[in-house]
């Protein structure tokens, strides 16, 4: 029997090469069909990459797709390290810490809290732009396949936007993906009023958002591929450091908002507070490498390293199987996800 599944993922930069891993390894299993995903930044480049490719040539089409995305990301000239560099660096926490305290990384992460993008006039360019612009439209915002849902923020009113089928393009994917304080706001066609607004990135409101995969036509189990470590044990003291669990905790702030929701409404039809059939029980599972993460930070999620992409796509690979291993059997039947203990 086919079981289906809901895919949620995180948006993180180039960590979201360990989406890459999970995605691939969960695009093997032929018991699996993936019914609808909801990404955020790089989470809505690897959702409309799987959509494109299975649209295309089935699952093999779909994993060919995102090494195609992934080959391009590592070659980014813009975000990544030298590779004389990265010869010396084996390790990608011995990267990331190195990339952190390096002149360059220090300059520029200085710069972006000093210098507008918008300084840059007739020279300002979306490194991504290129990438996501060779995406076959035609797929990505079809009725057939996997339903699609990519989250970005409007900058006027800080709400989350979701663009789903023909509202989706090159400019949704940007704007998803749009950290203020590095790229221009991206404007696109509003899906809420249809006007042009400006949209920053979707991890501020939704990172990504779950509610779209509350539908009735859906599966009840969603796979959330985490890629921002919900905790670390060592207090961060240095600069570097702060910055980087400020940034990890506000773009886990929303999702841990729907969580608490879903538990919230689980309660409710456990103790059979509302009626039977009003509310949706939604099967959570989360698909993560906590450990990999607390090793890396904000600096390997702007700079795309690649030896780091490839230990982050290996490391998702071993995350998948495991979960597939441990919990293939739970999926349509039961959670995997302790909410009670994550939020007691």
């Amino acid at each position: 029997m086919v079981k289906r599944i809901n895919l949620a993922l995180q948006g993180g930069g180039a960590h979201g090469a360990f989406t890459w891993g999970v995605l691939d390894r969960i695009l093997e299993e032929d018991g699996i069909e993936i019914a609808a995903i909801s990404g955020t930044s790089a989470g809505a480049l690897n959702g409309a990459a799987v959509k494109a490719g299975i649209l295309a040539d089935g699952n093999a089409g779909a994993r060919e797709m995102l090494d195609w995305v992934w080959t391009q990301v590592a070659s980014l000239d813009d975000m990544r390290m030298p590779a004389w560099m990265q010869a010396w660096l084996p390790s990608p926490g011995i990267i990331s810490k190195t990339l952190e305290y390096s002149l360059p990384y220090m300059l520029t992460d200085t710069a972006s809290r000093m210098v507008s993008p918008y300084a840059w006039g007739p020279f300002y360019k979306n490194p991504l732009q290129p990438i996501v612009e060779k995406l076959d439209f035609g797929r990505v915002c079809a009725d057939a396949g996997p339903r699609l849902c990519i989250c970005a923020t409007s900058v006027r009113d800080g709400k989350i936007r979701v663009f789903t089928r023909h509202n989706i393009s090159t400019e949704a994917i940007l704007a998803s993906a749009c950290l203020p304080t590095m790229f221009q706001a991206v404007e696109v066609e509003d899906p809420v009023t249809g006007v042009m607004e400006a949209f920053w990135d979707g991890g501020y409101t939704g990172n990504p958002a779950l509610f779209p995969l509350f539908e009735r036509d859906l599966p009840d189990d969603i796979v959330i591929i985490n890629i921002n470590p919900l905790h670390r044990q060592d207090l961060p003291v240095t600069p570097p450091e702060i910055q980087n669990r400020i940034n990890e905790i506000s773009f886990n702030s929303s999702l841990l908002r729907e969580l608490r929701a879903i538990d919230f409404v689980q309660r409710l039809l456990v103790e059979r507070s509302v009626p039977e059939g009003t509310m949706k029980r939604v099967l959570v599972h989360m698909i993560s490498d906590d450990g990999l993460m607390n090793d890396l930070s904000v600096a390997t999620k702007l700079v795309a390293v690649p030896s780091v992409i490839a230990e982050l796509k290996a490391a998702g690979r071993r995350a998948a199987g495991d979960f597939l291993r441990l919990h293939y059997d739970d999926i349509g039947e039961r959670q995997t996800v302790d909410l009670r203990s994550m939020f007691g």
